[in-house]
């Protein structure tokens, strides 16, 4: 039977269930990888689970959201994780090497192979035709130990490219152009899958910006075909005895199709604060800008910042901003160099940061009071670029180079001919950033590094058949992970720390949500719809947990989040009737009985004296996680 790509990976990967939309599946990982951020928490629970090595093909942890040093916790961090990949078997990629998944599409991706990692940003893999996903830290811990991970089949949405894109049209734009019909949601459940003749027009970094901030829409993952385009970037890697033709069947079927026509694009961008508000930039051009940065995991590629110091080759950034640049890698920087480029880019003005995360996690570069940014980020969600009040636009390389040279958002296309540039035939490659792992008899000798910083890991019991207690927060929809734990680089340092961290939980709605959680030994959540979107960060589970929270209810979750509050046995609810979410109010006292949670629940509201019915999507795999405790108790009595 003609199938789709999903379909021919997930069929070689499927180790149980059975590939029907909606039915939970068990997949085989090949790949895994992660971050300082969440990579700590990641391998404290990786050694809890108590195996000498990892179990999957390629294990890689990187280093490249906690690089500002103010103190020794950063650092202390990335010691431990060093010595961690010599101790377990996987690759290390030193500070300053480049962005987690640049450097993976560059170095590690490999057509076929589904890869897991904990940043959900992961997806960009699926530009090289990886089938690759966002999860949490202990899904990940759990996959390096050889368990499968879990998804409900998806529905496969087939997006269907024609035409080509115009000039100063690029790929962040098609991207957008997804967000703006679907929005922030339309994605849950889906695997977007692109095809058609507008896909040969695309390069792999151009494939890999689609595929990355696709994990905007809630999608499980996005990916494009393994073709020749594919094999030209391999070989021009050094990798290229590691393609294989990986192309949907010529009656391959989809749940569904998205048809986009490249030719008939605009630059779009997308307004505070949620990726999936986009305009066209003609509607808003001329609006006054403060800050203008250029990088990402979305767009610092190569050709992207080749485009950038073209452009503003010869040209100053405009005196009414300030403009940064943080390039994905140092290959990206060593061609730059080697080019003359980078000249263009210091001649002009532009700060020249880091080949980190940087300014999208809120890492140094906020913008000024009320000020407006805009960046080529995934994400613009409220106060996540360390200003409360900032006002962030999301943009192509091409919309931001021509608003930092005018200093208002200016549609590119006013700027003339579209510079010429070539890219290179064969890309330098250094991997001596890289750090490969030991040998086992080797590796087994090496000593973990802690530093004072890292605490023990939190353990939790079994849970009881009724929760009770009180509603400490009542939200509306789209809460995002930003919302529930804040990065920036005050806290992000306390990633290996619960109990520090905890205190900065819903920080941004409830300032005083910590210490009430505490002095009423927990309690619930109630939420609207999507709740949990946005980052992988397990401690959005984990630190609320820590406090007590028991239960959180709502209308719907976003998918990474609802498998990390499985993972840390905090049981996610839904109303049955999405009225009833006006009947709970913040103080109610509540008596939630989930019996073994293998059919609905019900919600007894003792401060109104009503019931009213729960349900949930938990498997009976979930169930069982959830009962015990979570997921690092029940798979330490399994391997």
């Amino acid at each position: 039977m003609a199938g789709t790509i999903t379909e021919k990976i997930l069929k070689q990967h499927i180790v149980e269930g059975s590939p029907v939309v909606g039915e939970e599946v068990a997949l085989k990982i090949d790949h895994t990888l992660t971050q300082d951020a969440t990579g700590t928490m990641a391998y404290l629970q990786f050694e809890a689970i108590g195996i000498d090595r990892v179990k999957t093909e390629v294990s890689v942890s990187f280093v490249d959201h906690n690089t500002l040093q103010t103190d020794f916790k950063n650092p202390d961090d990335h010691r431990y994780l060093q010595s961690v990949a010599e101790k377990f078997g996987i690759y290390f990629s030193r500070p300053g090497n480049g962005i987690c998944h640049q450097v993976f599409l560059e170095r590690f991706a490999r057509p076929g192979k589904t890869l897991i990692g904990s940043d959900s940003h992961t997806p960009t893999a699926g530009g090289i035709g990886s089938f690759a996903m966002g999860a949490g830290g202990l899904d990940v811990a759990t996959a390096m130990a050889g368990a499968p991970f879990r998804i409900k089949y998806p529905q496969i949405v087939g997006v269907k490219l024609t035409g080509k894109l115009p000039d100063w049209v690029s790929a962040k734009d098609v991207i957008l152009e997804v967000l703006r019909r679907i929005d922030v949601k339309g994605g849950v459940g889906k695997v977007l899958e692109y095809f058609g003749p507008g896909v040969k027009t695309l390069s792999v970094p151009d494939r890999a910006t689609i595929t990355n901030m696709g994990t905007e829409t809630g999608c499980t993952t996005s990916i494009f075909p393994s073709d020749e385009i594919t094999k030209e970037f391999l070989i021009a890697q050094d990798r290229g005895d590691q393609w294989v033709s990986l192309e949907p069947d010529a009656g391959a079927t989809y749940d569904e199709i998205i048809d986009i026509n490249l030719s008939e694009l605009e630059p779009l961008v997308a307004l505070p604060h949620s990726p999936g508000k986009v305009k066209p930039v003609r509607e808003l051009a001329g609006m006054k800008v403060d800050q203008v940065s250029i990088g990402s995991c979305t767009n610092s590629s190569l050709r992207d910042l080749k485009v950038v110091a073209n452009v503003i080759k010869d040209k100053t950034v405009s005196e009414n901003l300030h403009m940064t640049i943080s390039a994905g890698s140092r290959q990206v920087v060593e061609h730059l160099i080697d080019s003359g480029e980078m000249k263009y880019l210091v001649q002009a003005g532009a700060r020249l940061l880091e080949n980190t995360c940087g300014p999208c996690i809120g890492m140094g570069s906020a913008p000024c009071s009320a000020g407006v940014s805009v960046r080529t980020f995934n994400r613009n969600f409220e106060g996540r670029s360390g200003t409360k009040d900032a006002q962030v636009y999301l943009a192509s390389p091409e919309v931001a180079v021509a608003t930092a040279i005018t200093g208002v958002l200016t549609d590119p296309r006013t700027l003339g001919e579209y510079p010429k540039f070539d890219m290179p035939k064969r890309f330098f490659v250094n991997d001596n950033m890289i750090i490969k792992p030991l040998p086992y008899n080797e590796a087994k000798e090496v000593d973990v590094v802690f530093g004072p910083n890292i605490a023990p890991l939190p353990t939790f019991p079994p849970l009881p058949d009724v929760l009770s207690g009180e509603v400490l927060l009542k939200t509306g929809d789209n809460i995002t992970t930003d919302h529930i734990m804040p990065a920036g680089a005050k806290i992000l340092p306390l990633r290996s720390n619960v109990p520090e961290i905890s205190k900065y939980v819903f920080e941004a709605v409830d300032s005083k949500f910590h210490d009430k959680a505490l002095e009423k030994g927990g309690g619930f959540i109630v939420a609207g719809e999507n709740y949990g979107q946005g980052s992988s960060r397990e401690h959005a589970a984990l630190a609320p947990k820590y406090l007590g929270v028991k239960a959180v209810i709502t209308k719907s979750f976003a998918r990474i989040h609802l498998a990390n509050l499985i993972n840390f046995g905090i049981v996610p609810l839904t109303f049955k009737n999405p009225a009833d979410y006006d009947k709970v109010d913040p103080g109610d006292v509540l008596d939630v009985v989930i019996g073994d949670l293998r059919g609905d629940v019900t919600l007894q509201n003792k401060t109104k004296g009503i019931d009213i019915p729960l349900t949930h999507t938990l498997s009976e795999l979930d169930a069982e996680i959830l009962k015990v405790g979570g997921k690092l108790p029940w798979i330490k009595e399994r391997i």
